[in-house]
């Protein structure tokens, strides 16, 4: 399957695509509620019923290409691995990587590729409902609970978070250590904030890492762990769009939609999103 497959010409689907798509059909460490293997193809299924224009520009201009989805059967290492090769193989070629998956424990493989490529400091941008701040969760580092403690302890990536409802004491204490920059949900759908700004000091390359449970679970409830009270669909593409602003995108993901059988309206808002993002690093340029 290819995204956006009935809407791409000839030319906008070739190895020169600005947007690279890679599926990754990843459920290791899932905790909760399961499905998130059938993600990736559901999400791109879904994106052959979108329209080319988004906010009156057409982001698939830029060319998307579809690569070959990432074995997932292999152990949870060599799966990681080979995302991190095709990422950083994407970023090499100046292209932008689209990680969809999949559980967010993914992120790390796709941000490690990213960071080689550029050899520059990296800075994520995450919308999540879960901070994914352990050190480890259930036995596992390389879990969706941990994904973002190895990247900003261990490898040193700048964090700002947004629209976080659901954390335990030691993420509390990890994102005080760490300067981890956040605004949670509460704050933000309560005080009806669409506009933020990262400090000049956080890094210029940003990879943006989109986990769909940082939606409110009434309008997203397709995902493994949905928490109530999330952000709202163009509150958060503002909060990105915002984010972003003045910096480059040198790589994205959409994580963690489960789809539910009979509901393809929660692949298709999945698709979507993943549509706009791609519009949000177009018009920013």
């Amino acid at each position: 399957m290819i995204f956006l497959d009935s809407e791409l010409t000839q030319s906008e689907r070739g190895p020169e695509a600005r947007f690279q798509i890679v599926p990754m059909p990843l459920e290791k460490t899932v905790s909760y509620g399961s499905g998130t293997a059938d993600g990736p193809a559901a999400l791109i299924e879904a994106s052959d019923q979108l329209e080319r224009l988004w906010r009156g520009i057409e982001p698939c201009a830029a060319g998307i290409t579809t690569t070959p989805a990432i074995d997932c059967s292999v152990p949870l290492e060599y799966a990681l691995d080979s995302l991190a090769a095709r990422t950083e193989s994407i970023a090499r070629a100046g292209h932008i990587p689209v990680t969809l998956g999949g559980e967010h424990s993914l992120t790390w493989a796709a941000v490690i590729g990213v960071k080689r490529a550029i050899d520059r400091p990296i800075g994520i941008i995450q919308i999540d409902a879960h901070a994914d701040l352990r050190r480890a969760y259930q036995g596992f580092r390389h879990s969706h609970a941990s994904v973002m403690q190895l990247l900003v302890e261990e490898e040193g990536v700048a964090l700002a978070q947004y629209g976080v409802r659901a954390l335990c004491q030691e993420e509390a204490d990890i994102r005080t250590q760490n300067n981890v920059i956040f605004i949670d949900a509460e704050e933000l759908v309560t005080g009806n904030i669409h506009d933020v700004t990262l400090p000049d000091d956080f890094p210029q390359d940003v990879y943006i890492s989109f986990d769909v449970d940082g939606l409110d679970a009434a309008i997203m409830p397709a995902t493994g762990t949905p928490v109530p009270g999330g952000l709202g669909y163009y509150q958060s593409l503002a909060l990105v769009r915002s984010a972003l602003r003045g910096r480059r995108c040198v790589g994205l993901d959409v994580v963690e939609l489960a789809p539910i059988a009979g509901w393809d309206v929660w692949n298709f808002t999945a698709a979507q999103l993943t549509y706009a993002l791609m519009g949000i690093v177009q018009q920013n340029d």
